[in-house]
């Protein structure tokens, strides 16, 4: 039993105890998006060639849509020079997809295409964002695979173009 006068500080002390546990949790689905917590270098397996361009591409489950700019760009600098591509599915079925191109690519990539190429595999239309980031959704989470297919297909018609 907690007595009336200690409630204040014990409401606080959840409160901050509560923060800490969110901000763990976020740091852990990052690590997982990542392709960390398996013994490590699983996200190094992630990173795919297309046309002499390096890419990551992958379907994230129960990450935050808000969250994906952030692990895109965590993606970006894991890559150094590349494309990277996440859906994100959620529980209610829908997707988004965020991609992101390294600023040396961004002359042969456009990140609002690729996103707009993915999103409409998912049943969206648009999308939107600048040339290095952009971000989109969809209705058909249960399409994440082809939009990142259309993704992939994008960048090797581009890469083969160049």
């Amino acid at each position: 039993r907690i007595a009336p006068e200690d409630l204040p500080s014990r409401v606080v002390s959840l409160m901050e105890e509560r923060k800490r546990l969110e901000r763990e949790l976020a740091q852990a689905k990052k690590q997982l998006a990542m392709g960390g917590g398996s013994g490590g270098g699983a996200a190094e397996t992630q990173v795919q060639e297309l046309g002499g361009v390096k890419i990551i591409a992958r379907k994230l489950e129960g990450v935050n849509p808000k969250d994906l700019r952030g692990l895109v760009d965590d993606g970006k600098k894991q890559l150094g020079s590349g494309v990277v591509a996440f859906v994100a599915v959620s529980e209610d079925g829908k997707g988004a997809i965020a991609v992101g191109v390294t600023e040396d690519l961004t002359s042969r990539y456009n990140a609002v295409e690729l996103v707009k190429a993915g999103a409409a595999a998912m049943g969206g239309k648009g999308g939107g964002g600048r040339p290095d980031m952009a971000q989109a959704g969809g209705p058909d989470a249960a399409k994440a695979d082809a939009a990142l297919d259309a993704v992939r297909a994008a960048v090797g018609e581009l890469a083969g173009a160049a």
